[in-house]
């Protein structure tokens, strides 16, 4: 497909669901830079890390749920050519949310089919997944001709959900539309891999977290597994050919659009083991890469226990305080088996091809995290806090609680090692004016080197002690005089 880089965009409106978001984000911006008319982000959200960016930009936000119908006509209503991004439970806890997870996914693609029916947008791009045709069995090389899964084989809800609304949109392809006489909706579908890029809100912010804390105690399958990245800025660059390969008024192409009712495999083009591929971005941060591994077969052990433990939790899954299980099921089957497809088909159709080399992405993304790092609080892993937090507690219990339930056993504890009741409140009253000294000194440090964060790290180093004033320190060695 030879087409001019701004094809069907100049002068065009353009809808983006999930436009917030990380990717919805990125190709909002994009179109407006291409030169279309107007552009419209419809996010459930009001605000994200990217709304100043998009409104600078005259991207015109629109707060709806993809569940009702009407939000969804009153986004829609008018547009060229829709993009459909908005999804749930791609990975954590969202994953465990069955209810939600269809709600979204199917009938809010089916929303989005009808809308364009009936209000005669021509063009609909949706974005779907590996999952499709993916459920922990090795794939080397895999290409558009694989078969979707039977229901009953996927390994999640996401990959099921996302299954059944991608066929729902390729087979609307060629539909008429109603305000439209004789005019037909073509759509596509695109499979990105996994995405990584500045701002990415899903896996490397988990990855990130955890591995700050410790708690990446190993990494999963052996070294030779290999899956696929793709950046962002290439992922929207496929997104917006895939636009193009729906256009119906192409010389020679007349009614006969080159991707309707086609899937499209995208990424990077270089398949990668997980925990190789965020080496880099871990080490630039100063935190550790696990060296032990674990099987495939013992992490979904573990990764079913997780399961269990938070589907008991399921009514509190979207609070806040609960965090994100350690790993599930599926995502294990994600990291340590080989998959990976091939991106000939878009590259031979639509035109695609990576402009962004991997080691060009993960250079964006490691600038992007240190600068973040540099302006959030940092500090040691969850070990030293239970060390420090159960430590002081024993102490304190022992030295001033009266003998009730475990406290004479915690008081035996502490005499065996400070001999005596004195020498046992002693060394709490020290350790606390220790901490409260410590706090002190940390927070007139951080007015200088951390303002934002001055509280922050107030209180955690009255916590933690010289466990968070060592992170404080090491950062003042690092400021520039």
């Amino acid at each position: 497909m030879h087409l001019s880089e701004n094809e069907g965009i100049e002068g065009n409106t353009f809808v983006v669901t999930g436009g917030l978001g990380f990717v919805g984000s990125a190709l909002c911006l994009e179109l407006v830079r291409r030169g279309a008319r107007h552009v419209r982000a419809f996010d459930l959200r009001s605000t994200s890390p990217w709304s100043h960016d998009l409104h600078k930009h005259g991207v015109h936000c629109i707060q709806g749920n993809i569940v009702q119908k009407k939000d969804v006509e009153r986004a829609l209503r008018g547009a060229d050519c829709a993009f459909h991004l908005a999804s749930f439970g791609m990975s954590g806890k969202e994953m465990l949310q069955f209810g939600r997870v269809d709600e979204v996914n199917i009938n809010g693609t089916c929303h989005v089919l009808d809308t364009c029916l009936e209000f005669g947008i021509p063009r609909l791009v949706y974005v779907s997944t590996y999952n499709v045709v993916y459920c922990g069995k090795e794939i080397v090389n895999g290409n558009e001709t694989l078969p979707y899964l039977p229901m009953d084989d996927h390994v999640d809800p996401y990959g099921r959900s996302k299954s059944i609304a991608e066929q729902l949109v390729l087979k609307s392809n060629g539909r008429p539309l109603k305000e439209k006489n004789g005019k037909l909706l073509y759509t596509c579908a695109v499979r990105p891999a996994a995405i990584y890029g500045p701002g990415e809100e899903r896996h490397l912010p988990r990855i990130v977290s955890m591995a700050k804390l410790g708690l990446l105690p190993f990494k999963i399958g052996d070294p030779s597994v290999k899956s696929d990245w793709i950046y962002v800025d290439n992922l929207v660059l496929a997104l917006i050919l895939a636009s193009m390969g729906l256009l119906d008024d192409i010389p020679r192409k007349e009614r006969h659009p080159i991707a309707a009712g086609q899937p499209y495999f995208v990424s990077d083009g270089s398949p990668v083991n997980t925990f190789e591929f965020i080496r880099p971005l871990l080490r630039s941060l100063d935190y550790d890469l696990p060296k032990a591994c674990l099987a495939v077969q013992h992490a979904l052990i573990l990764g079913r226990i997780f399961c269990a433990i938070y589907t008991i939790l399921y009514p509190w899954l979207n609070r806040r305080w609960l965090p994100q299980p350690l790993i599930l099921p599926a995502e294990v089957y994600k990291v340590g088996v080989t998959h990976y497809f091939s991106f000939l088909k878009a590259k031979e159709e639509l035109g695609y091809v990576p402009m962004v080399t991997p080691r060009e992405g993960m250079a964006a993304t490691i600038s992007y995290w240190q600068e973040k790092k540099k302006k959030t609080l940092d500090g040691p892993t969850i070990y030293a806090w239970l060390f420090c937090v159960i430590g002081m507690t024993i102490l304190f219990c022992a030295a001033y609680l009266p003998d009730i339930g475990p406290v004479p056993l915690l008081r035996a504890i502490s005499l065996f090692f400070f001999r005596s009741m004195w020498m046992t409140k002693m060394v709490f009253l020290l350790s606390v004016a220790a901490h409260i000294g410590e706090a002190t000194y940390a927070w007139h440090l951080a007015k200088s080197v951390d303002p934002a964060n001055s509280r922050g790290w107030f209180w955690q180093t009255f916590a933690l002690g010289f466990f968070s004033l060592r992170f404080l320190l090491k950062r003042v060695r690092k400021q520039p005089f």
